[in-house]
């Protein structure tokens, strides 16, 4: 259509497609709900705001108690609804977009929406972080890098030292490290001290894993002042609505659900790795995260054996260096027992 910019001819839906299955363990949410207790109280919390009245402009409410919780200075925490929109605010900011493959497809997408320069370097051996060529990247083009960690959709687990070598590269270039930390709680991971010390880093995360609130749709941005107030001025005023607003708040006074959920979550994923290792055509890959990438001879018809079965996982194989692989998010132990009951049926 003339009535578009020519670049958007390029631009295309969010890889996903919905099935029905009884068992869903292909979008790495929380197996859990939020709890019913927390969930009662944020339903009272809603009946008592004025749904007449716009919200916060910016969230200030919600933002204040993410600073406190993040022990992060409140003029540089940006709320969002989800964590994509940040990144489609920073890559229309950006000069360049620059992105390991395969990664995160929303990197490339944003890049695409916004008609911004994209670039992507390929993984190492074993999903290895590249980060010679990430440097090099950085020097070519300088702009918005967004690595993250745990990688998804390896589940890869990166080593410290080399984010804080991008990160100085990113300082020396002027340019922006933002570690998307969307699963660091089942890792054990942060990357706020590296941000708190190099005002080139940025630090993205999420209240759809651990948070269990993925159907609420937010996520924030930890930031020097400068970068947020330019994510901050790229999203639509009132953007957090009052409902979504009183749910996190709720959650961010009364955190302590998150721990043992963590904890049931690590065991589980170690219990399938464990017994997905046994698996005599399938290898899983080591992961940090809430999701075990598996590699398969035939994505296809492993992703339709368990769908038959009633289980539902995330086909990877489209992704180059992923042929033959599907992606498993943990899931309860009664889900998790269906699907190896399912992978290990003849």
């Amino acid at each position: 259509m003339n009535a578009f910019k020519p670049h958007l001819a390029a631009v295309a839906d969010y890889p996903y497609s919905k099935f029905d299955a009884r068992v869903k363990l292909d979008q790495n949410e929380s197996p859990e709900d939020f709890p019913a207790e927390l969930k009662a109280r944020a339903v009272e919390r809603i009946a008592s705001v004025s749904w007449n009245r716009y919200p916060e402009l910016h969230a200030e409410d919600v933002r204040a108690a993410i600073a406190r919780h993040e022990g992060w200075p409140e003029e540089g925490v940006v709320v969002s609804p989800g964590s994509n929109l940040l990144v489609l605010a920073l890559a229309e900011a950006a000069a360049s977009v620059i992105d390991t493959a395969p990664a995160f497809p929303y990197y490339k997408g944003a890049a695409v929406a916004s008609g911004t320069p994209y670039r992507a370097v390929p993984l190492g051996d074993g999903f290895a972080l590249p980060t010679a060529g990430l440097l090099a990247a950085l020097d070519a083009a300088p702009g918005v890098l967004f690595v993250p960690n745990p990688h998804g959709p390896t589940g890869r687990l990166f080593d410290a030292a080399d984010l804080a070598a991008l990160g100085e590269r990113a300082r020396a270039r002027d340019a922006l490290l933002v570690v998307d930390e969307a699963y660091h709680a089942f890792a054990g991971t942060d990357a706020r001290p590296l941000a708190r010390g190099n005002p080139n880093v940025a630090v993205l995360r999420t209240f759809s894993k651990s948070w269990c609130l993925g159907g609420i749709r937010a996520g924030y941005l930890l930031a020097s002042p400068k970068v947020a107030a330019v994510a901050r001025a790229l999203l639509p005023p009132f953007c957090i609505p009052a409902h979504t607003g009183a749910i996190l708040l709720t959650a961010l006074e009364s955190p302590g659900y998150v721990a043992p959920l963590l904890a049931r979550i690590r065991a589980e994923r170690d219990r399938l790795l464990a017994e997905l290792w046994k698996h005599p055509e399938w290898k899983p890959w080591p992961s940090a995260s809430n999701f075990i990438l598996v590699r398969t001879k035939d994505a296809k018809a492993a992703h339709a054996k368990l769908l038959a079965a009633g289980i539902l996982v995330r086909r990877q194989d489209h992704y180059p260096g992923l042929e033959g692989c599907v992606r498993v998010s943990v899931g309860t132990p009664a889900e998790n027992d269906a699907l190896l009951r399912a992978a290990f049926s003849s």
